[in-house]
């Protein structure tokens, strides 16, 4: 019998309820268009972070999505999103979790690591499919904000084509490409992360929220 497994009586197992463990510690969903400055911003604050990029399935992995005859990795359906809510309430209620740690050049898990939160009671999550949880957290109530950063179409192309290149993700004309597709469909991208949940704020609303959150009511 485990915490996350409680035994019935009849030598059966069931799952507990959404939201009926207490959490010790919520979650700020942050997403936004690639490029906008989620990782920058989480850099800043110093709080604890899951890069929900991590949580991309392996690149052989049979059910993922294509389009133009290669696997379309800006769909949700290439990403675990009950794997990464089950990690986000395990770390939100015990302080601690197994994360998956993912290489983008070669689409693949590569390994796992341990995050602690320290005893920070908030912890943030970041990656372009975080509206896709947001309905789940808060039915686990874990959810202490879902955040969507907007800033100009250029300057997010810009950073977005320097952070790829930088890293090597992709081959020069592949990133170019696809960073003008991303420009195209920003706004209706960001109209969508809104309707799934998220507030659409700039950098420094941003900050100013998490911060808030940290520092707790009437501190």
């Amino acid at each position: 019998m485990t915490a996350d497994h409680p035994d019935d009586g009849q030598g059966q197992l069931f799952e507990l309820a959404p939201g009926s463990r207490k959490a010790v510690a919520r979650v700020v969903l942050l997403t936004g268009p690639s490029g906008s400055g989620k990782t920058s911003m989480t850099r800043r604050l110093g709080l604890p972070v899951v890069s929900l990029d991590d949580f991309y399935l392996d690149g052989d992995h049979p059910d993922l999505p294509h389009r133009y005859g290669i696997v379309d990795w800006d769909d949700p359906a290439s990403w675990d999103a009950d794997a990464a809510v089950a990690a986000l309430v395990e770390l939100a209620t015990t302080g601690e979790a197994q994360l998956p740690v993912y290489d983008i050049p070669t689409n693949a898990r590569t390994g796992t690591t341990r995050l602690t939160l320290d005893g920070f009671p908030v912890f943030v999550a970041e990656g372009i499919f975080a509206a896709e949880i947001v309905g789940a957290c808060r039915e686990e109530d874990i959810l202490g904000d879902a955040l969507c950063l907007v800033r100009p179409r250029a300057q997010t192309f810009w950073y977005r084509l320097l952070r790829d290149l930088g890293e090597s993700r992709k081959p020069p004309l592949t990133l170019v490409r696809r960073g003008l597709g991303h420009a195209r469909r920003e706004p209706a991208l960001v109209a969508s992360i809104v309707a799934k949940g998220c507030r659409a704020v700039d950098v420094d609303e941003a900050e100013r929220a998490v911060r808030a959150l940290l520092a707790g009511p009437g501190r």
